[in-house]
C-alpha cells in the first residue's frame, strides 16, 4: 500500500486549499502542523520543501517514477494533484486553460488583495484609512469579477475545479474583509453551494482547534514573526 501524502499545513485559506482538495480525492493523507505564530515554518528541515518558507507544501512519496517528490506554492500543489488523480483538472484544453485562470486569478488577485485586507483591517499596529480603503475596495471589485463569472454558470470553470477549491478560503472571511455577500447574489449561491459539500466541510475544520488556541489578532509575539520579514 502506497504511504499517504503529507500534507505540510497551517488551518488558512491558503492551507485549505490542499486539505479541500485532498478530501475530495479521497486518498491517504497525513497532516503535519506547521505553526505559522510559532516560527515553525523556518525550520531547516521545512525549507527544505518550501524555500519561500510558506505553507502549505506536500511531500508524495509515490511521485513520478515512483520517487517521493516535494511540492511547494498551493497552486502548484494544486496542479500536481490534479494531473496525478485525473480530477478536478480537466484533460480538455479549453476547459484547462479556464480553470488555470481562474486559479492563476486567485494566486495573483484575490488572495494577496484578501490578505492585505485583512492586514490592514484587524492587524496593523496603526489604523491606515488609506491602506483599509484600498484594499477593502479592491476585494469588493474582484468579488464583482466573480459575482459577473458565476452568472452564467454553477462554478468559476464550468464544472467544479480545483479553481473553485483555491477560491472557497479565501471567501469564507468575507465578514473581516469588509464585504457583504448579499450585494453579490452569484457568488453568494456559490459560497452556500461550496459550502454545502462534504469535503470543503472536512477541509475547512482541520487544525480548527489549534488555530483557536493560537490567536494572532492578539499574540504580539506571532505578529513579530509573521509581519515585517526581511532576508535571512
Amino acid at each position: 500500500m502506497t504511504a499517504p501524502i503529507e500534507l505540510y499545513y497551517w488551518p488558512t485559506p491558503n492551507g485549505w486549499k490542499i486539505s479541500i482538495m485532498l478530501e475530495e480525492l479521497g486518498v491517504p493523507y497525513e497532516v503535519k502542523y506547521i505553526n505559522i505564530g510559532r516560527g515553525e515554518q523556518f525550520a531547516p528541515e521545512f525549507l527544505k520543501i518550501a524555500p519561500n518558507n510558506r505553507m502549505p507544501a506536500i511531500i508524495d512519496p509515490d511521485g513520478p517514477g515512483r520517487e517521493p517528490i516535494s511540492v511547494f506554492e498551493s497552486g502548484a500543489i494544486l496542479q500536481y494533484l490534479g494531473r496525478k488523480f485525473g480530477k478536478f483538472y480537466s484533460a480538455d484544453e479549453r476547459t484547462r486553460v479556464q480553470i488555470e485562470e481562474w486559479l492563476f486569478w486567485q494566486v495573483g488577485g484575490l488572495g494577496p488583495m484578501a490578505g492585505q485586507a485583512h492586514h490592514f483591517r484587524g492587524y496593523a499596529p496603526e489604523k491606515i484609512e488609506y491602506g483599509i480603503r484600498r484594499y477593502t475596495n479592491e476585494v469588493n471589485r474582484l468579488y464583482g469579477v466573480m459575482n459577473k463569472r458565476l452568472a452564467e454558470r454553477d462554478y468559476l470553470a464550468g464544472d467544479y475545479s480545483i479553481a473553485d477549491m483555491a477560491c472557497i478560503g479565501w471567501v469564507i472571511p468575507y465578514e473581516k474583509q469588509g464585504q457583504d455577500l448579499n450585494e453579490f447574489p452569484n457568488l453568494k449561491r456559490w459560497f452556500e453551494t461550496m459550502m454545502g459539500r462534504p469535503a470543503v466541510i472536512r477541509g475547512t475544520a482541520i487544525g480548527k482547534e489549534e488555530r483557536e488556541r493560537s490567536n494572532l489578532a492578539e499574540d504580539k509575539e506571532a505578529q513579530k514573526i509573521l509581519f515585517n520579514q526581511r532576508a535571512r
